[in-house]
């Protein structure tokens, strides 16, 4: 099997964690069970979550239809919000008076 990338790229960077010494155990079987150091263990089964966890975070897909209303809805021009900019025209409540 060739290396992967986390394989060759040397690692630098250091990441401590606490835990309870049946966490401990736990994680220490699970790696000797799977032939791995519990680092490399604790990292690969955290990086597998990490790539659960971010994708629907960071992109989202849409039917073509609600793709079109999407970008239509980013171009428009902004309404106007006549509250809004009354409130942005009075005086803001963090403003000081200079003391004389």
């Amino acid at each position: 099997m060739a290396p992967t990338r986390r394989e060759t790229t040397t690692r630098s960077e250091k990441l401590d964690l606490r835990l309870t010494p049946e966490a401990k155990r736990a994680l220490q079987s699970a790696a000797a069970a799977s032939q791995r150091s519990v680092s490399e263990f604790v990292l690969e089964s955290a990086l597998q979550k990490a790539a659960e966890t971010l994708p629907d975070r960071q992109r989202f897909g849409l039917p073509a239809d609600a793709w079109a209303a999407f970008q239509e809805a980013l171009d428009a021009p902004p309404r106007a919000k006549p509250r809004l900019k009354k409130l942005l025209a009075g005086k803001s409540p963090f403003d000081r008076t200079p003391k004389k």
